[in-house]
């Protein structure tokens, strides 16, 4: 799986004012129903998760994309401007306590739908494996405070969620589409998006993590009090630190780390390590779906698969920098230009196409070429 996308995204505690919300939910209403029209449901869900499509969506409704806000604003007006009936796509969840409210919103769009009880249940699986998986078993300090999940009504499916880490005020956007999902726990995102790259990052999702994952089961599946004896021997009383076993990037500034992955969890759940091995996970999928498996957990059964058993996971943030464009040393990233293209293209189709005022149109085609990028190469 091809991961990509970024945007910086630095943190911003402010609200849109109500004009700005009023303009931007009339304009996205008139943007989907053409784009569903004209191409379907799977290639709006499917434009959704592209990153740099979501960023120039924000901008043309007129939003300040270089916030975080562009995240939780543009899910929320496209919830309050999608309907289900018209456009065959349900916008689940939110920011904070609406994030809560996916699973219940989950079931209403799918008996909306049609689904089966087992479709919905899946629904709703993939929605809490897709928050599990970002808030745990990816570690680069971020916590999600806010879950959007968008269902079609064939049953295809995006999640666009997003966390925040407020020691350098920096958040992280997560984006899946069903159609790539092949596995929740194997490099299950399309894109993920964000302004900073740690040196460190504990990734239990990357391919390289595989063996650290069978490793994390048969060890989870052994009883507590073994696990915790295994823990002891990882860390004698000689031993000063766990820093000299982790990567050799992680020795300048460590103790400045925004997550301290240099020293075994000291609090670990065992009581749902309890439950963890009455259950007897056979994969490591099944063994993050246990509730009280937390960041914690995964990473002390992690620690212990390398330290003991020499499986290393990834210690690689995986934030992928691909659609960006001048960088802060002024070299350009990498950037995909076709898929550029015909995310622009597509998005000023629909602001020509739509029943809004010339005035209104004029302005947002004049927020896409701002964001566009200049003198990019092919």
């Amino acid at each position: 799986m091809q991961r990509t996308g970024v945007a910086k995204l630095p943190l911003h505690y402010g609200k849109a004012p109500r004009w700005l919300i009023v303009r931007m939910r009339k304009l996205a209403r008139e943007i989907v129903t053409i784009i569903v029209d004209e191409y379907g449901t799977g290639d709006f869900l499917k434009r959704l998760s592209d990153p740099f499509w979501f960023q120039a969506l924000g901008c043309v409704l007129g939003y300040d994309w270089h916030s975080s806000g562009v995240t939780t604003v543009v899910t929320g007006v496209l919830k309050q401007a999608v309907v289900p009936e018209e456009h065959g796509v349900a916008v689940c969840g939110g920011k904070g306590k609406l994030s809560r409210q996916a699973p219940l919103e989950i079931g209403v769009a799918g008996e909306r739908f049609g689904f089966s009880t087992d479709k919905i249940d899946a629904l709703r699986y993939a929605s809490k494996m897709s928050a599990k998986v970002d808030n745990t078993a990816i570690q680069a300090g971020y916590q999600l405070y806010h879950h959007a999940f968008f269902v079609a009504e064939d049953g295809r499916w995006v999640v666009i969620q997003q966390g925040m880490c407020p020691k350098d005020r920096t958040a992280r956007r997560y984006h899946w589409l069903s159609d790539d999902v092949r596995n929740f726990v194997v490099e299950p995102h399309k894109a993920i998006v964000g302004d900073a790259r740690r040196d460190v990052a504990l990734d239990m999702t990357a391919k390289e993590s595989e063996g650290c994952r069978k490793i994390s089961v048969d060890v989870a599946k052994e009883k507590p009090r073994r696990i915790m004896r295994m823990i002891m021997s990882v860390r004698p009383a000689y031993q000063r630190s766990l820093q000299e076993w982790m990567p050799k990037k992680a020795e300048t500034g460590w103790k400045e780390y925004p997550i301290d992955v240099l020293s075994m969890p000291r609090n670990l759940n065992w009581k749902a390590l309890q439950q963890v091995y009455e259950f007897q996970p056979q994969n490591y999928e099944e063994l993050l779906s246990v509730k009280g498996v937390g960041s914690a957990t995964v990473r002390g059964l992690a620690l212990i698969a390398e330290l003991i058993y020499g499986e290393k996971p990834s210690w690689k943030d995986p934030v992928k920098y691909s659609f960006a464009y001048g960088g802060k040393d002024g070299v350009p990233y990498p950037v995909n230009r076709r898929a550029m293209d015909e995310s622009i293209r597509i998005l000023r189709r629909a602001i020509e196409e739509a029943k809004i005022g010339d005035k209104e149109k004029m302005r947002s085609l004049q927020r896409l070429r701002r964001f566009v990028p200049e003198n990019i190469p092919h």
